[in-house]
């Protein structure tokens, strides 16, 4: 499924809804950085958001609303939604309808349905539909299914997965709304992450169990989640997310019936995007100090095992896999149907965390 009207030879124009975080940090960057793109028109009506996207890319065109991208989509070859997760179903479906490959940044949408119904489309106009989950090109994950591939930790028998933060005080905005419409709360804002992470590694799940609380005065929405999987080839995969932790976990803990992976630290793309860089020659590595290790039998932190060298992170792979997708017709690198599944995990999980019972996929 291609539907670009790009000529031969020339990149295909993107364009960017959205110049909050996701726009900003993460998406112009990586299209600008990817051949066989180019970034034609952002969309915001924050004025101040604007004149930052000129001054970024002084190139680009700037648009209030996304009706005049729609207006004008037979100038357009791909339209990337990063904006507020509320509006990811409609301005998916308008650009479908317009005739527009889409990229939706995560979570899709709000169900599972929602999500199946917008795979549905695209695949009835024949375009590309894919879903930003970035987190697949960190380094300690591209190092662990390595690992897992080359057999180092034999069968996993359970995967821990943290993604904490220590934010004592509420940030406020959309992403912290206690409104439903807003698709707020870090289930499904970190909880995408983690979730989608142990579905690409092992497979399905077939139960969720969840607890889920609001911990901060003033919150609205859930700042400390944690999920559990039992995946339908037996492993089981614990899943933390939280704006909560006073002392932050490992990233990683996967034990297996060889040995086990322990890795600190955040992949440093995230925070090398905040700062300014762009992505070249030795993007996304890592010092040697924050190399997880291989093991078994000690904890890492007393000298247990091995150092295991991080893997570059690699998330401009995530835009050229994109790229190759409408150009030369490759695989979507993340479909709306994986993204459904992982969506139906979290609905399990608020639906476990409520009731208090384990819920059967």
């Amino acid at each position: 499924m291609t539907g670009t009207t790009g000529t031969p030879g020339t990149p295909l124009r993107v364009g960017l809804v959205g110049y909050g975080l996701a726009g900003s940090v993460f998406h112009a960057p990586l299209i600008a950085a990817t051949e066989g793109l180019a970034l034609d028109t952002v969309v915001t009506s924050n004025p101040e958001r604007q004149e930052q996207a000129r001054a970024e890319f002084p190139d680009v065109r700037v648009a209030a609303v996304p009706d005049e991208l729609f207006d004008r989509a037979g100038d357009l070859d791909l339209i990337v939604i990063a904006s507020p997760n509320k509006t990811h179903v409609p301005l998916a479906t308008a650009a479908l309808k317009a005739g527009l490959p889409v990229v939706v940044d995560k979570p899709v949408a709000g169900t599972a349905a929602e999500a199946r119904e917008l795979a549905a489309l695209a695949e009835e106009r024949g375009l590309l539909l894919s879903v930003f989950q970035n987190r697949r090109w960190d380094n300690d994950f591209l190092t662990l299914r390595k690992l897992i591939a080359d057999g180092e930790l034999g069968d996993v028998w359970r995967f821990e997965s943290r993604f904490e933060r220590w934010r004592p005080q509420p940030k406020g905005g959309w992403r912290e709304s206690g409104d439903p419409a807003e698709i707020g709360g870090l289930l499904y804002d970190l909880g995408s992450h983690v979730v989608d992470q142990a579905l690409a590694l092992f497979g399905p799940a077939a139960s969720v169990y969840a607890e889920s609380d609001i911990r901060r005065p003033g919150a609205e929405t859930d700042d400390d989640t944690f999920i559990a999987l039992t995946h339908a080839n037996g492993v089981r995969s614990h899943l933390y997310v939280s704006a909560t932790a006073a002392q932050l976990g490992p990233r990683f803990r996967v034990l297996g019936s060889k040995a086990g992976y322990v890795k600190y630290g955040l992949d440093p793309q995230e925070a090398a995007l905040k700062g300014g860089r762009r992505p070249g020659p030795d993007w996304g590595l890592e010092p040697e100090s924050l190399w997880g290790r291989v093991g078994s039998g000690e904890s890492p932190l007393t000298g247990g095992g091995r150092p295991e060298p991080t893997l570059p992170g690699d998330y401009p792979a995530y835009y050229a896999a994109v790229a190759k997708a409408l150009l030369d017709g490759g695989p979507n690198p993340v479909t709306a149907l994986e993204a459904a599944a992982a969506l139906e995990v979290l609905e399990a999980a608020r639906r476990s965390a409520r009731d208090g019972v384990a819920v059967t996929l």
